[in-house]
C-alpha cells in the first residue's frame, strides 16, 4: 500500500510501526532500522511501515544537483515489499514540509496523521527546519505523545559504514563490485530502450540505448553486466559502455548494451541492467575498425568476468 497523503490515511495503516529514512538503495544499514521496525511490529500485531520523502528533501533544496539516485522509486517500493513493508508512507517533501518544527513534525504527521505506535531510525538522523532534530529530540517526543522508539547503530563493512554515500562514491570511481558489497547486490540501472541510431547493428555490436536521467551516472567506461528483459525471468550476460562514445561523436551520456547471444527487438521494453564490474575507461579510437577490434576484447572480457559472477538472484 503507497499512501502519499498523511492527512488521509487509511485506517488499516495507522498504528504502524514506523521505519523512517530516506532509504535510497535499501542497503544493509537501511535493512537494519527496517528490521527493528519489523521486530516491534510483530510484537505489537502492527503493520510495518516505512516513511520517505518524495522527492528526497536534497532535490528540493538543490533542484539542479547532479544526478544522485542509487534507485528509481518504483524499484525502491518493489524492494521495500520483498521485505515484508506493508505500508510505504511516500509523502511529498515540499516547502511546507521543510518548514516544520521537529515538534511540529512529530506531532502533526506522526502521531495525529500516522498514528504510530512505533519508530525506529538510524544513528545520524536528523529532521526538521534546518536539520534540527536529532534521535535525541525523538527520544524526548516519544515520550511525550507516547509511542515507542529505536535507534539503530552504524552499520559498517569492516571497518567502513555502509551509507547511501559511500555507494554513490563506489559507483562514480567505478567500482560496482565495491557498491554491491554494500548494497548486498548488484547495483542495477534500468529504464526503457530508445530508438538509438543503429550504428552498432552495422558493426555486429546491436545495443539496448538506456538514459539514466535521475539515476546516479557512474564512471564513464566499459562494463561486465547482466540485464533482464521485461517479461524475462532470467537475467542474460552482456557488455555496456556509459559514456558519451566519443570515436562515433560525442553527445549526452547513455548506456548501450550489448547482450550476447541474443536476437530480437528491444525497443520500448524496460531492462535492468546489473553491474558487476569495470573493464576499462571510455577512449577515442582513431578509426571505427580500431573501435571493433576493442569491443570484440571487452566483450572476451566481460565473458570472462561473468564466469565467477553469478547473475543476480531476483
Amino acid at each position: 500500500m503507497i499512501v502519499s497523503d498523511y492527512q488521509a490515511v487509511p485506517e488499516n495503516a495507522r498504528g504502524a510501526s514506523v521505519a523512517l529514512g530516506n532509504f535510497d538503495g535499501v542497503h544493509a544499514g537501511h535493512r537494519a532500522v527496517i528490521g527493528s521496525a519489523a521486530e516491534f511490529a510483530e510484537a505489537g500485531k502492527a503493520p510495518l511501515a516505512t516513511l520517505i520523502f518524495e522527492p528526497p528533501p536534497r532535490r528540493f533544496f538543490q533542484p539542479d544537483s547532479e544526478p544522485f539516485r542509487i534507485m528509481r522509486p518504483e524499484k525502491r517500493r518493489e524492494t521495500l515489499s520483498a521485505l515484508g513493508v506493508e505500508v510505504i508512507f511516500e509523502l511529498p517533501f515540499n516547502k511546507a514540509m521543510s518548514q516544520m518544527s521537529p515538534r511540529e513534525f512529530v506531532k502533526t504527521v506522526l502521531v495525529d496523521g500516522m498514528a504510530l505506535s512505533h519508530l525506529s531510525v538510524g544513528f545520524d538522523f536528523r529532521f526538521g527546519k534546518g536539520r534540527e532534530g536529532d534521535t535525541t529530540t525523538l527520544k524526548t517526543l516519544s515520550n511525550e505523545f507516547g509511542f515507542s522508539f529505536s535507534v539503530l547503530g552504524r552499520v559498517t563493512d569492516g571497518d567502513a559504514k555502509i551509507s547511501s554515500t559511500a555507494i554513490r562514491n563506489a559507483l562514480q570511481d567505478g567500482r560496482p563490485g565495491i557498491a554491491a558489497q554494500l548494497l548486498g547486490t548488484y547495483w542495477v540501472a534500468d529504464g526503457v530502450v530508445e530508438h538509438g541510431e543503429k550504428r552498432g547493428r552495422t558493426i555486429g555490436f546491436p545495443t539496448a540505448n538506456l538514459t539514466l536521467g535521475n539515476l546516479i551516472h557512474p564512471r564513464h567506461g566499459i562494463y561486465a553486466v547482466w540485464a533482464r528483459i521485461e517479461g524475462e525471468a532470467d537475467w542474460r550476460a552482456g557488455v555496456a559502455n556509459y559514456g558519451r562514445t566519443p570515436t562515433t561523436g560525442e553527445r549526452a551520456p547513455l548506456l548501450e548494451v550489448f547482450l550476447f547471444d541474443f536476437e530480437g527487438d528491444l525497443y520500448d521494453k524496460h531492462l535492468e541492467v546489473a553491474f558487476v564490474s569495470f573493464i576499462r575507461t571510455e577512449e577515442k579510437f582513431d578509426s571505427l575498425d580500431a573501435l571493433v577490434v576493442q569491443m570484440h576484447r571487452d566483450t572476451e572480457a566481460a565473458k570472462e568476468i561473468l564466469k565467477d559472477h553469478p547473475a543476480p538472484v531476483a
